[in-house]
């Protein structure tokens, strides 16, 4: 086990870490991951560094948090002057592969992955339109009240994206076992579900509709909410929303985490199949959660658990214990140092994660730190806002509102809100304080200003030059009749 080992990560969008038979769901059907967990490692504590797509893949490629790469939305462009780990292990011998989905925004569509498999259904470029998804059901992927309204059974084309990445990976896996070349890899397969639109195979649909069961919401806990999420639930017009409406999005995105586990399978068998799992390290991680009705919310951009906790599982069974639990606080952002370390690479610079190995080995681990921060600007909507978790203890800051204090240990649900709590000024006081630490919310929300009163000129004119997108090869080409909804028979 003297040589460098492989690596491959599988990246989903939109993974509550609660729904997931490893993590104590009983109704959802999870076998590959939960397989992959008993091989490995499952962190029962793990955060995104920003709950929304974007700003949470470019930190966790940089290792850097939003406020320092300046990437705060789906907008955000990440410069191609910070080193990711791509390029940290390329520079160390690693051929870097990337299949699907890393939703980049702007002109760099590689970030340090020497090869691109397949691209994206996002726009890659000011103005473009994005992939042709022929069509998705409009308003069925983003943060509206109809993305849950026209929940139900069908097909869409991110299944179909999802098929695409599968092979494309296995592909590579099994070209790579015909090799004679002792070079390792570190491929990524970045596959688009769970994400909304909540819409699932037929079969799948019907098996969760009367099976799922409906989020737990304490009598007046809603009326009661902090005044910014109360807002939040406003402004995306889910105040009302009947049972049948909760039941049937929550029945299909349970369909779609199993549609997705089975894509996870597939590439997994041809990692066994091409003879490369006893040399390979194998990671899977979300970049964020879904709150799926979880605390009266739905997808992400909030700093509950179901949408900044992410599942993470790390699985070496010839280098790392297998079936293990950890129980500390750890980020994505931890990820690219753990990388660079068992890779042997260069390692990079002013960066805020830490790495995992201590957690891996068991060695060393008394020292970890145990602490995650999370940050978020939604711009011209929601107030700037940053999470820390520290211990049993979760402190969530909006700029210009009294914090929330959560104890994670006694209230998993996050149902009651102790920063009022006289027993709790001493913490609410030290994490408070620790939160705000050399943090500047106006930085942000200046920068957004600038970049959205940038970003309007260069659109027009991409639309006035009635060009396709030139970054239209980085698209995933939806094959024809891949969106079938509602699906009857």
């Amino acid at each position: 086990m003297a040589q460098r080992p492989n690596i491959l990560i599988m990246v989903s969008d939109q993974h509550s870490p609660h729904v997931l038979g490893c993590a104590g769901d009983a109704v959802i059907r999870t076998p590959h991951l939960d397989a992959l967990a008993q091989r490995g490692i499952m962190f029962d504590n793990a955060y995104c560094a920003a709950p929304l797509c974007v700003p949470s893949r470019m930190t966790f490629l940089t290792s850097r948090h939003c406020s320092d790469i300046n990437v705060w939305t789906n907008a955000g462009t990440l410069a191609s002057d910070i080193p990711t780990f791509a390029h940290a292990l390329g520079a160390g011998g690693y051929e870097t592969v990337l299949a699907g989905r890393m939703h980049y925004y702007g002109p760099d569509q590689h970030h340090g992955f020497h090869q691109r498999l397949v691209g994206d259904v996002s726009p890659t470029i000011w103005g473009g339109s994005g992939a042709p998804l022929r069509p998705i059901p409009p308003g069925s992927t983003g943060q509206v009240r109809r993305a849950v309204e026209i929940a139900g059974p069908g097909r869409t084309a991110y299944q179909a994206f999802d098929d695409a990445v599968m092979e494309a990976a296995r592909d590579y896996l099994l070209e790579k076992a015909q090799e004679d070349s002792d070079q390792p890899f570190c491929l990524v397969a970045g596959f688009v579900l769970p994400h909304c639109p909540f819409i699932a195979p037929k079969e799948l649909y019907d098996y969760y509709y009367d099976r799922v069961e409906m989020p737990e919401i304490p009598e007046g806990y809603l009326e009661n909410l902090h005044p910014v999420m109360k807002q939040w639930r406003e402004r995306r017009g889910i105040e009302d929303l009947t049972e049948e409406e909760i039941r049937a999005a929550r029945a299909g995105y349970y369909g779609i985490v199993e549609y997705f586990d089975s894509r996870v399978g597939g590439v997994l068998e041809a990692l066994n199949e091409a003879g490369l799992a006893d040399d390979t390290i194998v990671i899977y991680f979300s970049d964020h959660g879904e709150c799926a009705g979880e605390n009266g919310l739905w997808w992400k951009s909030n700093f509950y658990e179901a949408s900044a906790g992410v599942p993470m599982i790390i699985s070496a069974p010839q280098r790392f214990p297998q079936g293990v639990v950890r129980e500390e606080v750890v980020s994505l952002l931890d990820l690219a140092p753990t990388l660079t370390e068992i890779g042997e690479a260069p390692p990079m610079p002013r960066i805020s994660g830490r790495s995992m190995l201590p957690l891996l080995t068991g060695e060393n681990a008394q020292n970890w730190p145990d602490e995650a921060i999370c940050e978020f600007i939604q711009h011209r909507k929601e107030p700037p806002g940053r999470m820390i978790r520290q211990g049993p203890w979760k402190l969530i800051h909006y700029h210009g509102y009294e914090p929330m204090l959560f104890n994670l240990e006694h209230d998993p649900h996050e149902f009651h809100d102790r920063a009022g709590d006289p027993q709790c000024r001493d913490v609410r006081q030290h994490l408070h304080d620790r939160i705000r630490l050399n943090w500047d919310p106006y930085k942000g929300v200046s920068f957004l200003e600038r970049l959205f009163d940038d970003r309007e000129i260069l659109q027009q004119w991409f639309q006035a030059s009635e060009l396709t997108d030139e970054y239209e090869e980085y698209h995933w080409d939806a094959p024809p009749g891949c969106n079938v909804f509602p699906e009857t028979s």
